[in-house]
This record gives structure tokens, sequence and C-alpha cells, in this order.
């Protein structure tokens, strides 16, 4: 076993396969599922108030005893700006009035950070999670001391050379390698400064000029792509789109017909749904945020406003305003239970060339 292994042996995985912790798709089912087949199933609670995380992890550990993994915003605090938002509002106007209904008087930050968040930084340390990672940059250094010391394993998302060497001089345990392939948010620390690096190149960067283990994600969707990030450097490969499919996903009717659909082909990053780059099927707000050319509001409020606008919209049987996150690999997803698609995924990986599952 290599050091760079070492830490999914302690987690009881049997296959270098993660699925991605999608807030709002993934679910304790899910999770549980992924985790029993011998990967490692996760929970996205960054749209989550401190209680509702600590029930679906509760729900997972009724489901399963094995290895969860809980992913935590790291996002700064969203700076209100009344010009930036009645700007967007404004944009958005005419959409509304398509759905006989006006925008929010104004936008508020609808999805807490962790960092600087006591109550939830306190739940974690109380339920222990076997793994914790970090997106959107890092949480406050007293926060990744206190998982580490309490025995969890903690991971973060790079998406770049510089962001991985501040993970590393954080004490984080393992590289998240996000290429620019990836569905939905970029984890970009900065989200005006960023590399666009396609998984693979990422990959053998950081697997070059970082000690830590590095995990790939991003346009991974089979076997074979398991094996060629593993063949490159990483250690496993986190998969999110390869899920969504999957009848545990929290994924509407509507998402899932894109998924199956032509639309699966059309995958763009844009900021209009959210605030941050996101990478997902393309939709109007795609087209809107382009045609804006301002900057938009901070994240979480403008994704106020997209789900206001989304809620008008789907109330009427609408979908062109949903946040259909989905990476490039998107039309290679496939409907299956999540355990059998992660025992087809280790079929196909043993039967690639690389090293060994």
């Amino acid at each position: 076993m290599s050091t760079h292994t070492a830490w999914m042996a302690r987690l009881g995985m049997r296959h270098p396969i993660i699925q991605a912790p999608m807030a709002g798709i993934s679910t304790p089912a899910l999770a549980a599922a992924v985790s029993e087949a011998g990967g490692l199933g996760s929970l996205g609670i960054g749209a989550s108030t401190t209680e509702q995380a600590r029930q679906q992890i509760a729900q997972t550990r009724a489901l399963t005893g094995r290895a969860v993994h809980i992913n935590l915003f790291c996002h700064q605090p969203a700076q209100a700006d009344a010009q930036r938002e009645t700007a967007w509002l404004q944009q958005l106007a005419p959409e509304f009035a398509r759905f006989g209904t006006t925008p929010p008087a104004g936008l508020h930050e609808i999805y807490a950070s962790a960092t600087g968040n006591a109550a939830l930084q306190a739940m974690l340390l109380q339920e222990r999670p076997a793994v914790v990672s970090f997106h959107f940059g890092l949480p406050e250094q007293g926060l990744i001391d206190a998982l580490r010391a309490a025995g969890i394993v903690t991971l973060a998302s790079a998406t770049s050379l510089d962001e991985a060497r501040r993970i590393e001089q954080a004490g984080v345990d393992v590289i998240v390698a996000q290429g620019v392939e990836a569905g939905g948010h970029r984890g970009t620390f900065d989200p005006g400064q960023d590399s666009l690096m396609g998984t693979f190149a990422l990959v053998r960067v950081l697997a070059r000029h970082t000690r830590l283990p590095v995990v790939a994600a991003g346009g991974i969707m089979d076997g074979e792509g398991i094996a060629a990030a593993l063949r490159l450097g990483a250690c496993a490969a986190q998969m999110g789109t390869a899920f969504i499919l999957c009848p545990e996903s929290a994924a509407s009717p509507a998402y899932r017909a894109e998924l199956r659909s032509e639309r699966a082909h059309h995958t763009g990053i844009t900021a209009a749904i959210s605030g941050r780059p996101a990478r997902g099927i393309v939709n109007r707000l795609h087209a809107l945020g382009h045609r804006h050319g301002l900057p938009l509001p901070d994240y979480p409020r403008t994704y106020d406003a997209g789900k206001a606008l989304h809620q008008a919209a789907s109330a009427q049987g609408c979908s062109d305003y949903a946040a259909h996150w989905a990476g490039q690999g998107a039309p290679l997803a496939r409907a299956m239970p999540a355990a059998e698609l992660v025992r087809v995924l280790a079929a196909e990986l043993a039967l690639s060339p690389g090293p060994a599952a």
C-alpha cells in the first residue's frame, strides 16, 4: 500500500471511487449506497442549515456504518451591493414578467459559509464524520487542526497549483484536483482568478509538484476515465455527473430528462445562476448573464434571484432557468442504482490498463 492510498484503506474503501458531494442532489440514500458498495459516498451541506446537516448525517448513519464524506462551502461572506443587485434584478424583470410576476425587492445571503460558522463547526466536531472536505477555499486554520485532531480525514478542492500549495501548507490530507470539465461550482479560492486547467493536466501538475495524494475530479464518467486518472498520478476519482441519474439522487424529472437528451452535449460555465462560476447544461440564464455584461451580485445573493426566477417558471412547467449542473462528460451518464454503478465502474477499471484498483 502506498502512502497516497493509505487514507482510503483507513476509510475502508475497496474502490478508488468518490461520489461527488453535490449539494441539493446528493442524499443520505445515495451516499450510503456508494459507501456500502466500496466507494466513498458524500453529502454536500453547503445549502443546508446546521440542523439540516445534522439530520442528513444521522439519516446516512442509519443506512450505513461505513465512512461518509461531508463537504463544506468556505466562501467569503457576500457583500451587499445595491447598485449591482438592482442592475441584475432589472435585467431579470422581463423574464419574471413572462410568468406574470416581478423580481424580489432585494436579495439575501441564502447560504452561510462554513468559515466562521461556530454552530456548524461545533456540530461537525460533535458528529465526527469520517471525512470533511472544503470547497471555494479553506476555512480558518483552527477548524482544520481540530478536525484532524479528531481523527477526521480532510480534503480540499484545488483548481491550480497555487491553491494546491496553500492546501498543503494548511495541513489538509488530500487534494481534490477539480478540472474545468467538472460540473457544478468551480472550487476556485478567488472566482476572479481561474486558470481553467483541464482535469488531467491539473492532476499531472499536482502529482509532480505536491506531496499530497491527489483525487481527480472533472469529466470522469467510467472505469476507463478512472484508469487514465490513476495512470497520471491520481489515487482516486471523484465523480458527480455520473451519479445524477441514479434513482437515489434528488435530481428532478426535468433534470433527468435533460441529462438523457441532446442538451447534455451542451454544458457551459456561468456565474449568472449563483454568483460564482459553475458548469451546467446551458440554459436561458447563461445567455442573460452574457448579455448583462456587468458585475453580478456576490454569491449566493445572485442565487437568491435565480432561485426565485426558477420557482416562478417551474410553477408553470418551465425549467429554462434551472441549475442543472453537469460536467462535460454528461452524455455518458448512465441510469442505474448507485451500488450497481459502483460495481460497473470497478469492473471497467479492472479491465483497463493501468495501476490496479
